[in-house]
């Protein structure tokens, strides 16, 4: 019998007090997360710009209203400009077009218009989300 309380006697610390294998340190409440909030147009100007970098630099007679499809490396998204029409006032060329864009958010179409400045460079004058 002595034997047997000599084997179990060391035992008795591990089932002592509570069952706490980690110590008795309580939660670290000064560390807290949060979630981080995202940006509202995470692509940016950089879809708008692609677009407008393939209607500006669109050959219209080649094309002649075949799809112009568009990728932007940048931001994962693409898309195809369905419709291309010119519009020449007193010397400025605008391009009305209308595309879609295929991103994580899904696809969305656009309506749109890109011109020619005094200097020649084309502005982006619209690009509207159509529902």
């Amino acid at each position: 019998m002595l034997a047997v309380i000599s084997m179990t006697l060391p035992l008795c610390g591990c089932f002592g007090g509570s069952m706490d294998l980690f110590g008795s340190d309580s939660v670290d409440r000064s560390i807290s997360t949060n979630t981080v909030a995202t940006k509202r147009n995470p692509s940016g100007g950089s879809d708008e710009l692609t677009v407008q970098n393939a209607v500006s630099s669109a050959d219209l007679d080649k094309n002649a209203g075949n799809p112009l499809p568009w990728a932007n490396a940048a931001t994962g998204s693409a898309g195809v400009v369905t419709a291309i029409q010119e519009e020449r006032d007193n010397g400025v060329v605008c391009r009305n077009f209308s595309t879609t864009r295929h991103s994580y958010e899904g696809i969305a179409y656009f309506a749109g218009q890109t011109c020619t400045t005094g200097s020649g460079q084309w502005q982006l004058m619209r690009f509207d989300r159509r529902s």
